[in-house]
């Protein structure tokens, strides 16, 4: 699908050189031609006019004076700094063009034909006057010399296995008598042919094919010779076999021409000398001779040299054809007519070797041109025509339009073809997007012809149908009609020697005028013509019009490429020198001026690029450019290395990439900078924005209004892809103009999430529902969406927007849930407008709820039975149950009938499931005799719905309450159960009864015995009481039960036991003195627990102060030596761990320095050094830890928890050390704080009895233990280590460099501790006021 642009043309003639050319070759400087003539040697540049050196030849004798003598090759040797020249009298000669000398390297005696160098240079084959091919190294040294015209095959012969005779073959629809066929005569080779050997190499060297008329039957054969000239094969008899030709530099052909009886081809040989394949030139048989072939250098065009043949009293005409294949057909994609002047004969060409598509060409005026092409795919240029998306393809006389937008048509086949009279070497589209499908077309005879789309009178004959319509069928595509013919004569002179594509770049501007781009005055210079056509004269010739030069603007530089933007209407040039011009055509007077970016520079592309597009990235119109060897530009900035082909579309930008993927990137909110990144970085494959595209694939066309995107293969072949990020774009628009139909068609289609729909715009869809149900119209489409509606927000999920405008809309009813939404506002609207015809839909409204509300659509079902007057368009019953049955499992909806208590419902579904009539029909049978509510209730038993049993169950009197109390045992509905029954009565009782019970097994005494007192079962609440410890609650029940004081006093101390086990002591001693008036007891209690105020009460309530003596004062003295013991042994135990974490942290500041001597980065095992263990490594710790834990894992809790204490252990060098340290200390601060209060109380009571001694020491002790401990905190727990637990280095929000540089801040990391209160300091509660002043 693509066609050959002219990108640059340039030209030189010398009028200084003498004779005529006969070859030329490319010197190694670039742009140097090197010329041989019948006189010597002549470099020419293009940059001027004139020969820049010149060797003679004449001088010593090489070639004779009188221009008789003829150079047969001339090749450029730069690593000898040589030019080597072959002569036909047989010398071989190495002349220096800077020095000018010339020497005779070896002579031919009976002269040369052909010099041909190997493409490697390292050797050159010569072909003799005696028919003898010479085979020499670069020095010149020959390797051998064989004859030209060997009798045998050569080494490739093909091998007979003897499989049967020719006549015992089966010849298929030749018939029998193919077997006596004659082999034909060859005939001789055509009058025209020089009869002189051509010689062609393989594009590695390897192999060289050698074309020579054979001596015996004068007809032409091609033999292939190895590198050491040993011969490898030689080709079929082929008759008609011309001169022409070349070997494919890929290596797998050899082309050729033959001439057959009724026309003229080109052939392909295989190595092996057989053919394979064939095309025919548009010319008739005997009408033009093939000169030369040759292959550009990746093989992917074929250039032909013809000539006129039987043309009398003047020169014949010349012309150059550029073949290329794709797709197995062969197209004529330009072609250059040199008219028959004798100054325009061609002497030669030839492609250059580096810049693939150069073709050099020497006519015999010295006049010395060359052309650049390159690929282009000519497409329609708009935004919303239906012929947007057409695409021309060049083939000789004919263009071949492909109209994508209705048909994707591979090729060669096209949807029309347009038949014009000359040869077509430029089509451009309609810039105008009201006409993009519009065509001028530019043939060889710089004629344009412009076809338009419209209301033509007639069929126009040079319009054919391709691969639609035709065969009675009516083609739906509409074609164009050939408006008008236009001749261009931009040349200042008529006699002005031809250049044949002289015209390059036509542009059709949206004003109807014409852009061209032609050759100034200088080498190096454009000229940009604006054409316009000249108003029509009445009575003029009607057949061409002429187009006249509104304004020529020269250009300082050549223009390489010229692009029209259909929707900015901008012209933008580049030049040889990579600059970017802006052409102002819609000014009064159009002026070229730099394109400048947004910071005011102006833009010139790096490299020079083979395909530039203008389009708008966040809003800045921006030239992209992309260069032949796949580098992507926008403006300046390289923003990828590695894209094949692009497209721009709205505001899309599609690429094709070598790692064979298709990426589209909206450029609405795009910076450059973001571009260059999602271009570079290796997208991820799940991305919307890239899709795998098959190897090698090339964006052919974007279809515009559609989501196709058509590329094309390697070999030819189309392939129709929808890029999703398209789709999302065109189905989002869709949405936003409410064109519910197509979006959903389209998405249906290219499985799309149908939740879209709604997601995209909630209200909008909400508003504009019965628009919805209208438009789709069609109860399975409807269905469909029901099936597939989910209660996720898919703008988020799955298609999050890529512009970055997210409809985050609000939504309408958050505290309902979506998909019931939809289903109920869909389902209101249905009904409203025909609740017949959706009737299904309605089912799958009610249906798709959760909780599904399957009663209601059973229900619906039973009305539809019911109904007395069945609608003709109805569904019926039977329809809508079979339809439910699909979305519900039969069993299921089995249960939920039978959940109606509605039998005909339920023998209705029964019959459409797989159930055993003898089954279900005896269930329903002997529920039909039931009383109603006993029949519920088992029905809903049956159902499992208990709770609903219960509530028939209570309703069917008292002689089945023995069947509800087991229910509600077996089901543990107690609660339900006492609902349903006022408190009053004996059911209630019974069920209170049942339900304590129950809580006591569940160790649940308080509450079971609320429920036992509630329904006045006092004895059970009593016992309850008791077990739950709420004495003041069993000494209630007790009363309730009026017991006498005897009992009450063994009940009372009985609990005052159970209270004193439990540390319980002052309500003990309530209990003792009130209940069973033993104070003494009571005392003795009060003074074992510390509670001395009480005590002391009473002692003097009763007025016994005998106490005092014997019991109060000696538990007080007691008390106070306990304490001191206390307060001592934490006083120790504190100032030994202190001095230990001191030392523990200094062998870990020391570890830490040695581990950075030795340039290692903080690392979290600092922490695992102590001093009897120099270097813990973290997987020595890991392993010896997680094995343990692992071990520990399967064991109870309680050694879990006894695990995780002695994970931190106080033994000298463990990991650990220093927090278990810390734990330590911490709890023997805690502990001092909370014996504070006790204190207070019995510093009191030693001074109130008159210890003051005592008193003093123990205020003192603890004082001095608190001033310790103060002062230590802040030198245990550093202001760091309570950073460091405060602000986790790790965590969900935390990233690699936080986590980094929050490890290099700490030369020593704090440990991985499980509980951080372990880090934090204990508080000290300064509130307490402990102290006694009269003792201080």
């Amino acid at each position: 699908m693509r066609n050959l642009r002219l990108l640059r043309a340039g030209e030189c003639r010398s009028a200084a050189a003498t004779g005529t050319p006969l070859c030329f070759c490319l010197g190694a400087e670039p742009g140097a031609v090197l010329v041989g003539s019948q006189y010597g040697l002549v470099e020419l540049r293009p940059g001027g006019d004139s020969v820049s050196r010149e060797v003679s030849l004449t001088v010593d004798g090489f070639l004779p004076e009188d221009g008789s003598g003829c150079i047969v090759g001339v090749e450029d040797l730069p690593e000898q700094e040589s030019v080597c020249v072959a002569t036909a009298a047989g010398d071989i000669l190495l002349c220096n063009l800077s020095t000018e000398q010339v020497e005779c390297v070896g002579s031919v005696d009976s002269g040369l034909s052909v010099m041909s160098w190997s493409p490697d240079q390292e050797l050159v084959l010569l072909a003799t006057g005696q028919q003898t091919l010479i085979m020499m190294t670069r020095d010149f040294e020959p390797i051998t010399e064989k004859q030209i015209h060997q009798d045998e095959f050569g080494e490739g012969k093909f091998v007979a296995l003897g499989w049967g005779k020719k006549e015992t073959q089966f010849h298929g629809s030749e018939g029998k008598q193919a077997a006596h066929h004659k082999q034909t005569e060859v005939l001789p080779t055509s009058a025209w042919d020089d009869g002189r050997p051509r010689v062609t190499w393989r594009g590695d060297g390897q192999f060289v094919a050698v074309s020579a008329v054979c001596p015996e039957t004068g007809a032409r054969k091609v033999r292939v010779w190895s590198r050491e000239l040993v011969l490898q094969s030689t080709s079929e008899p082929i008759s008609g076999l011309e001169q022409a030709l070349s070997w494919k530099p890929s290596g797998n052909l050899i082309a050729s021409t033959q001439e057959k009886p009724n026309r003229h081809d080109v052939v392909f040989l295989e190595k092996n000398g057989l053919l394979h394949g064939e095309f025919t030139l548009p010319f008739q048989k005997g009408q033009v001779k093939v000169n030369e072939m040759l292959w550009n250098a990746d093989s992917t065009i074929l250039a032909i040299w013809l000539e006129d043949l039987k043309v009398e009293n003047s020169n014949p005409n010349t012309y150059v054809q550029l073949w290329t294949t794709g797709n197995y057909h062969w197209y004529l994609k330009q072609s250059l007519h040199f008219g028959s002047l004798e100054e325009n004969q061609l002497v030669s060409l030839l492609w250059d070797r580096e810049n693939l598509y150069r073709l050099h060409i020497l006519c015999q005026g010295w006049h010395y041109l060359f052309y650049d092409w390159h690929w282009t795919t000519d497409h329609g240029l708009g935004e919303n025509n239906q012929h947007m998306a057409n695409v021309a393809v060049i083939d000789g006389d004919k263009v071949l339009v492909t109209a994508f937008q209705h048909t994707v048509v591979p090729p060669p086949m096209c949807t029309y073809e347009l038949q014009l009279p000359q040869a077509v070497n430029q089509v451009a589209f309609h810039t105008d997007p009201k006409h993009s499908g519009d065509m001028a077309i530019l043939d060889a005879d710089n004629r344009i012809s412009v076809y338009r789309y419209g209301q033509s009178t007639g069929n126009d004959p040079s319009v054919k149908f391709g691969a639609v319509g035709g065969n009675g069928f009516k083609a739906a595509v509409e074609t164009p009609y050939l408006d008008k013919t236009y001749r261009v004569d931009v040349s200042s002179s008529s006699n002005e020697v031809m250049n044949p594509l002289g015209l390059r770049f036509l542009t059709w501007l949206p004003d109807d005028s014409f852009l061209v781009v032609g050759q100034g005055q200088h080498a190096a210079q454009s000229v940009l013509h604006h054409l316009t056509a000249v108003p029509h004269v009445a009575g003029a010739e009607e057949e061409c019009l002429n187009l006249r030069i509104r304004l020529s603007v020269p250009v300082d530089g050549e223009v390489i490429s010229l692009y029209c933007s259909p929707v900015t209407r901008t012209v933008a040039l580049q030049l040889t020198d990579r600059r970017i011009l802006k052409y102002l055509w819609e000014a009064s007077a159009p002026v070229l001026e730099p394109w400048r970016s947004s910071s005011s520079s102006a833009v010139q592309f790096p490299y020079r690029c083979v395909q530039t597009s203008i389009t708008r990235i966040s809003g800045e119109e921006v030239i992209l450019g992309l260069t032949d060897r796949c580098r992507l530009f926008v403006n300046d900035i390289e923003v990828a290395s590695n894209i094949t082909s692009f497209a721009t579309y709205n505001e899309f930008l599609l690429v094709t990439t070598n790692s064979h993927t298709c990426q589209c990137f909206c450029l609405k909110n795009l910076s450059v900078k973001a571009l260059q990144a999602s271009l570079s970085s290796a997208a991820a494959p799940s991305s919307e924005t890239v899709r795998k595209v098959e190897r090698g694939s090339r964006i052919v066309s974007v279809v515009p209004q559609d989501t196709k995107v058509v590329l094309q293969m390697p070999r030819g072949n189309l392939e129709t892809i929808h890029h999703r990020v398209l789709v999302l774009a065109q189905i989002r628009k869709w949405l936003d103009r409410l064109m519910f139909r197509e979006a959903f068609q389209c998405m249906r289609k290219l499985r799309i999430n149908l939740n879209l729909l709604y997601d995209h715009n909630p209200k909008a869809f909400l508003e504009n529902t019965e628009t919805f149900i209208r438009q789709i119209d069609s109860v399975n489409y409807i269905n469909l969406f029901f099936t597939e509606l989910k209660d996720e927000d898919f703008t988020k999920s799955m298609y999050p927007s890529l512009n970055g405008s997210s409809n985050s809309q609000p939504r309408q009813h958050p505290d309902q849930k979506k998909v019931n939404l939809i289903c109920d506002v869909m389902r209101v609207a249905m009904e409203r407008i025909d609740p017949q015809k959706y009737c299904l839909s309605i089912l799958t409204a009610h249906v798709k709820k959760s909780p599904p509300e399957l009663e209601i659509a059973l229900q619906k079902v039973h009305d539809l039975r019911e109904s007395i007057t069945p609608d003709v368009q109805a569904v019926s019953a039977e329809e809508a149950l079979k339809y439910l049955l699909f979305l519900v499992d039969v069993n299921e909806l089995y249960d939920y009938s039978l959940g109606t208590y509605d039998f005909d419902l339920v023998v209705m579904v029964a019959e459409k499931s797989q159930k055993d009539p003898k089954e279900y029909l005896p269930f329903l049978n002997a529920l039909r005799k039931m009383e109603t509510n006993y029949q519920r209730y088992t029905i809903d038993r049956h159902l499992k719905r208990y709770t609903k049993a219960l509530g028939h169950l209570s309703k069917c009197g008292p002689e089945h309450f023995s069947e509800f109390l087991n229910l509600v045992k077996d089901q543990n509905l107690y609660t339900e159960a006492l609902k349903l029954y006022p408190s009053s009565t004996q059911e209630y009782k019974d069920i209170s009864d049942a339900y304590g019970e129950y809580l006591i097994q569940k160790q649940l005494y308080e509450q079971a015995a609320l429920i036992f007192a509630r329904a006045g079962i006092f004895a059970k609440a009593l016992d309850a009481f008791q077990s739950s410890g709420s004495w003041q609650q069993a000494l209630c029940m007790a009363s309730q039960l009026g017991y006498t004081k005897d009992k009450l006093s063994s009940l009372s101390r009985s609990m005052a036991g159970k209270l004193v086990e439990q540390r319980k002591y002052a309500e003990a001693a309530i209990l003792l003195e009130q209940y069973t008036q033993d104070y003494e007891e009571a005392v003795l209690l009060l003074l074992e627990g510390a509670l001395w105020e009480e005590a002391l009460r009473l002692i003097h309530k009763y007025g016994r102060l005998d106490i005092l003596e014997t019991n109060l004062k000696p538990a007080i003295l007691e008390a106070q030596k306990s304490q001191l013991i206390f307060l001592d042994s934490q006083k120790t135990a504190f100032l030994r761990h202190k001095s230990r974490l001191q030392v523990v942290r200094e062998l870990k500041e020391k570890a830490c320095e040695n581990l950075q001597d030795y340039e290692v980065p903080n690392c979290p095992e600092l922490e695992l050094f102590s001093e009897t263990s120099s270097v813990v490594t973290a997987s020595d710790m890991n392993s010896k830890y997680t094995h343990s834990n692992s071990r520990i894992s399967a064991r109870s809790s309680k050694n879990r928890r006894k695990a995780e204490r002695k994970r931190y252990s106080l033994k000298e060098g463990s990991p650990f050390e220093d927090i278990a340290l810390l734990e330590v200390l911490g709890e023997s601060v805690r502990a001092v704080e909370t014996v504070k209060g006790e204190i207070h109380i019995l510093l009191k009571q030693l001074v109130l009895f008159g210890y003051d001694e005592q008193a003093g020491a123990l205020q003192q002790v603890l004082e001095e233990v608190l001033q310790l401990m103060e002062t230590s905190v802040p030198e245990i727990w550093t202001p760091d280590l309570q950073q460091s637990s405060v602000s986790l280095v790790l965590g969900p929000n935390s990233t690699a460099n936080s986590i980094m540089a929050a490890y290099q801040q700490k030369r020593m990391m704090p440990p991985v501790v499980q509980d951080p209160e372990v880090l934090t300091p204990p508080k000290f509660n300064k509130n307490v006021q402990w102290k006694l002043h009269l003792l201080q």
